[in-house]
């Protein structure tokens, strides 16, 4: 049975996504904040950490944006193979909602409209948008604005099959101890593992959106993320870049089939705010 979904729903929700996600943190990072400021060792990185709960209380009070950065929109849209849009197009329709949230919610415009020259786009359009066709008529959307803080610090490693796990692990620790505290720790680290160049790239992205309460359901993998993030933990690099034992919030990997002569690795690193919104029209 075929659905119909007009794109202009897609605008509007991606509209308030984008208000949403830069104005409230998600309720995963929430209580891992909540948890390190009770864990945390060191006296400075607390005062850190209690520093960001009251950005947090200030931003939800005052109704403004969690960081200044308001991020460039990455947009993960599943389409159920049962759906036919009608109305504008549907990358359109995306635009448009980054646009209008980004100009009603007052957010800062971050985008350029060339890589060399430079030039506003005024809207922060476009977005990076992400298609995948799956089964039923639903329409999942994940919106994750994604600050270049901690973007600027990701890393794909292209590793040799004999590299094996300990190559994985030596890679992650690199990219996070390179980036120091120019991520804004404690960070999130999303980690993709496989495929191809590209794909590697795109799974560590996928990673951050995922409940950091969640664990890979694939065993080794899961025993991985949790070895990283007390491996990362033990660095001492801490909130902010000046000591702790808070240095990231998370460690989420992602797998998938790969080439029998490589060993693809990404590393995308994202700071504690981490933000997305997730809906399903």
């Amino acid at each position: 049975m075929i659905r119909e979904i007009d794109t202009a729903v897609i605008t509007e929700n991606i509209k308030e996504m984008c208000i949403e996600a830069n104005h409230y943190l998600s309720k995963d990072m929430r209580e891992a904040l909540d948890r390190a400021c009770v864990n945390e060792e060191s006296e400075l990185g607390k005062k850190i950490l209690n520093q960001l709960e009251d950005n947090l209380e200030i931003a939800d009070k005052e109704v403004i944006p969690i960081c200044q950065d308001t991020g460039m929109a990455v947009v993960f849209i599943e389409v159920g193979q049962d759906v036919h849009f009608i109305g504008v197009n549907i990358e359109e329709a995306i635009n448009n909602g980054v646009k209008a949230g980004y100009t009603e919610g007052f957010l800062r415009k971050s985008v350029v409209s060339d890589p060399i020259e430079r030039v506003n786009t005024e809207d922060n359009t476009p977005a990076i948008i992400h298609y995948s066709i799956v089964p039923g008529d639903k329409v999942r959307i994940t919106l994750a604005p994604k600050g270049f803080g901690s973007e600027n610090m990701s890393r794909v490693f292209m590793l040799k099959p004999a590299d094996g796990i300990e190559g994985v692990k030596n890679a992650i620790l690199t990219a996070v101890k390179d980036a120091g505290p120019n991520a804004c720790p404690p960070m999130v680290v999303g980690v993709g593992i496989g495929g191809t160049f590209e794909k590697c790239a795109l799974l560590s992205k996928k990673a951050l959106t995922r409940d950091i309460n969640c664990h890979s359901k694939i065993g080794w993998v899961a025993d991985l993320e949790q070895e990283m993030l007390e491996k990362i933990n033990d660095l001492g690099i801490g909130p902010g870049g000046l000591g702790g034992t808070t240095t990231a919030l998370a460690v989420n990997i992602n797998t998938y089939p790969t080439h029998i002569a490589g060993l693809p690795v990404a590393i995308n690193i994202c700071c504690h705010v981490n933000r997305h919104s997730v809906r399903e029209i």
